[in-house]
Formats: C-alpha cells, structure tokens, sequence
C-alpha cells in the first residue's frame, strides 16, 4: 500500500515510539505549551489519535520564563513490565526527569529527577538493570553519548557516567537511543543540527557499554541530499518493531513551503519508513536512506486507509487534548463550554516571554487551510493569531475604538510591530465574524460583521519561518484577549480550521 508523509502533521517534534501488544505509543516534544507532551495511539502506523497528554500537571510541568525556546524538549518513551515511562528535560526548570503510569490513559506520576546533563535523555531495560543516557559530559569530562545505570525507584545512579559514543563526527551528537536486537546492542542517534543537515547514524556493539563500531555506511537516513525536495531535515528517529517482526523507524522532519524556499512553518513533523536488517545485523532505512512524501509497502495491508484530516471545530477538538495554554495558565480567565471558549485577558499580551497569556493554541497542520471563529465585541483585545513567538506572530484582532468597536491587522516582527489597516465596525454591532486563509506563501485576513465584509489583506509566510523565527516550533493558531483597562469577557463561538489542501481533497 502506499501512505503519505509525514503520517503526523504539524508542529509534533522529537517522536518517539514504543509498543504493547498490537498498539503502538507515540509522544513528542511540546516545548512552552501546556499540558506538555502530547501521547498518540495508533494499531498501524500511519493513522495516530491523540488521547491525551503525559505532563497535565503544574507540579510536572513548571514553565514559567520558558518563552520560545525552553520547556519541554526531546522526550523518549517506553514499556517495562506492564508499565510505561516517558524521559525528558525541561530546560526551563529542574532539568532530565522521568515520569511513569500503569494506565497509558490515566494520570502520569510527578518527576523523578536524574542529575545527569545534556538533552534528549533516553532508557533502556534489561532484566533489573535500567540505562539511562543523553547527549552531555561524562565524570571525565568527554563529551558525546553518556550513559550511566540508575536506580528506577528513585532516579539515583547506581554507576559513574561514562561516554560510550562521539558519533561519525557531525556537528550536535544528540537523540540516543539503545536497543538489544538479535544479539546485539545498537546506539541510534542524530547529528548535523535539526535543521537542513539532519541525519541519523548509528552504531552496533555486544554490551550496552559498547564499545561501539559505526555503520559504514551512515548517515543511514538523511534527506540532506535532495536539493528541491519539499521534504527536509529528516533525524531525531527511533525504532520499533511490529508484531510480524518488522521493523520501522519514525523520525522528525519538515516540509518547505516550496521546492525552492527554504522556510517551513508548520514546524517539525513526524514521517515513517521501514527499516531492514541484512544477514550480518546492520540496517538501512527508507529509500536508499532517504524518506519521500509518498511511501510504497507491503508491510501494511491494502485493507489499512490512511485518514487525511478534513475539519477541526469545537466539536471534534478538546482543551487538553488538541488546545494548549501557553505556560501555566491561569485557569480562571478560561470559561470553556462544548461550542464556546470565553476568555478574559490579563494584562500579559502575546509579545511577553515571562508569563502566560489568556491564549487557547491549536496546530497549523497543513500550509493551506481556511480558519474562522465569531466573537462576541466586549471592552478588550481579543481575536485569532498565527503565532511563531513573543516577536513573530501575525494577529487579526478586536478592540475598543472612539466610535465603537475595530477590527486591526497586526504584524509583529522582532521589534517592529505594524498595525494596519484598521477598520471601524457599525455602532450596533455585537459580534464579528474573523478568519485567516492559509496558503504555503500567504495568509490573507477578512472579516465580517453583518452585511459588511472587510478585507484587511494579506501577510507573507515566510517571516513567521523558522529559519526567521530560529526557534523549535511551529506555528500555532491562537484565540486569545489582552485586557486593557478593566476584566472582561469575550466568547468565542463557531471555530472551524479546514484543510485545503490537495491531499485532503
């Protein structure tokens, strides 16, 4: 059968996979969102349903300051014994942590932490023994893939750190995962930056110690290579088997916006390909190491559809699950209703890094798309934005004026924030109709209240990029209000995000 890439859209960095009985487990990095660490389910692959997240807690997930860059980074799952844990780092605050839970549905314990540096951390089980690694120094100070034994109850470590790998040489050794396959012990990993030159290598040794011998033949994926393909910075993999003994790895990448512009807005997504072992243990993946957009495979049945996304609304989304805060909210200012979030702003707008904003997040999971939402006009700034971070973002907005009410187009670039055009709604309204139209080069604003519809042209793509933002996201469409002098409360009613483009036809 034949799937399409990336079999998860959207800003889902930092994948990683594990498997319990027929069903396999999914999370991936969630950075300065709450709740943190989004957890999918899926029986074949290619089709994920979200079912919740890991970190739902203040007590797990301290984000104050993260801003754009810190929170919640790479995390790794895995199943031992009937329970599952999931390892991460919160670069804002307390540092590498695991958490765990005997229901993959249910509510996840608080962290135990692990005084190990470096990111990415990573476990491997093996009888009572439990490894813990991540890329960072050892206790002699070389630098690479550490790895030391801990204990699991606590988190203390039961030998010294040790570097057990530096890679093939390539900038930023990061990802490590270890796996015991037909007898042999490998070290997966990524180098090269997650950027254009993304890669993943590997090495094959007989303890979990090593030491190590590098695949010949690495990087085993990258996509470095294939100048005008829109699929791009494949890396951060991990592997699982299925229950036939197939063997798979899924992996972070990004799609440009065109074949020849090297921006991408949709952030990180997660694409999968096949992976074969040869009758000496080593392993190639995808088509010859690379991952394409529209994958071909006999190990997946002809019965098996892919779902392409087509609408997401009230309805079938859910705070929690798709809508994210953006750090610790203060739930108090969030009234939320089956077809109808209220929101009351603070006086924390969307241009401040070091505290959480009254804003309700969802994915941009397509480059084209069309998204609207009515709200009700109430004595504040309120509206929707396409937002990257604290200084890029692209917002259509609400708000008082000397005759009533207007509608404002608002560009924050770096310091450089433009509003205009600005359009003055009737006397007598009481709601306006918002929506923002997605293309992989634009986004175009209207909006319409009554008879009456403005349209308050359109902004470029590109400056909300990564490569603009230089940050790990990516874009996120908010609903969110500032408060301007006293509280207040707007309704937000009526959203739907639908997917235009032509995969989805």
């Amino acid at each position: 059968m034949r799937y399409q890439n990336p079999v998860l859209t959207g800003f889902y960095p930092d994948p990683s996979i594990c498997r319990c009985g027929d069903r396999y487990f999914m999370v991936c990095s969630s950075f300065q969102f709450f709740p943190g660490v989004p957890l999918f389910e899926s029986t074949d692959l290619i089709n994920w349903q979200q079912i919740g997240h890991v970190l739902t807690r203040d007590s797990q997930l301290p984000l104050a300051g993260a801003g754009s860059v810190g929170g919640i980074y790479a995390p790794t799952i895995r199943c031992h014994n009937g329970r599952f844990y999931m390892v991460t780092t919160n670069t804002t605050q307390g540092g590498n942590f695991y958490v765990y839970t005997d229901d993959i549905r249910g509510a996840w314990s608080d962290p135990i932490y692990v005084d190990q540096d470096g990111i990415d951390p990573s476990l491997y089980f093996e009888g009572d023994r439990v490894f813990f690694m991540s890329n960072g120094t050892d206790d002699h100070g070389t630098h690479g893939i550490i790895q030391c034994e801990i204990d699991i109850a606590t988190g203390q470590k039961r030998t010294p750190v040790r570097c057990i790998w530096q890679g093939t040489g390539g900038r930023f050794l990061e990802s490590p995962h270890l796996y015991h396959i037909n007898g042999s012990y490998y070290l997966m990993a990524s180098e090269g930056g997650t950027e254009y030159g993304h890669m993943v290598t590997y090495a094959k040794g007989d303890t979990p110690y090593g030491p190590f011998t590098a695949y010949a033949k690495n990087p085993v994926l990258t996509n470095r290579n294939l100048g005008g393909y829109l699929l791009q910075g494949c890396g951060h993999a991990d592997l699982v088997d299925d229950p036939d003994g197939n063997w798979w790895m899924v992996h972070l990448c990004f799609r440009q916006i065109d074949q020849w512009l090297m921006h991408h807005i949709t952030g990180r997504e997660v694409s999968l390909v096949p992976v074969t072992f040869d009758a000496d243990g080593w392993f190639t993946a995808g088509v010859d190491g690379t991952t394409r957009l529209e994958m071909e495979t006999d190990r997946i049945a002809e019965s098996v559809t892919q779902h392409i996304w087509q609408e997401m609304n009230f309805s079938n989304t859910a705070v929690g699950m798709e809508w994210c805060y953006m750090q610790n909210p203060i739930l108090s200012c969030y009234r939320i209703a089956e077809d109808c979030f209220s929101l009351c702003g603070t006086k924390t707008a969307l241009c401040q890094d070091d505290a959480s904003p009254t804003f309700l997040g969802i994915r941009q999971k397509e480059m084209c798309f069309s998204a609207e939402c009515t709200l009700t006009l109430a004595p504040q700034e309120a509206g929707m934005v396409m937002y990257m971070t604290p200084t890029q973002y692209y917002a259509l907005l609400v708000r008082p004026c000397a005759g009533g009410y207007a509608v404002v187009r608002r560009a924050q670039l770096g310091n450089l924030v433009h509003e205009e055009p600005v359009c003055t709604l009737p006397t007598d309204a009481e709601l306006v109709r918002l929506q923002i139209q997605g293309n992989c080069y634009t986004y175009m604003f209207r909006a319409a209240c009554g008879e009456a519809v403005y349209d308050l042209g359109y902004l470029e793509s590109r400056f909300l990029s990564t490569e603009v933002a230089n940050n790990f996201t990516g874009l996120m469409l908010g609903l969110y209000a500032v408060q301007l002098d006293t509280p207040a409360w707007t309704d937000f009613t009526g959203f739907r995000m639908t997917n235009e483009a032509k995969s989805a036809q």
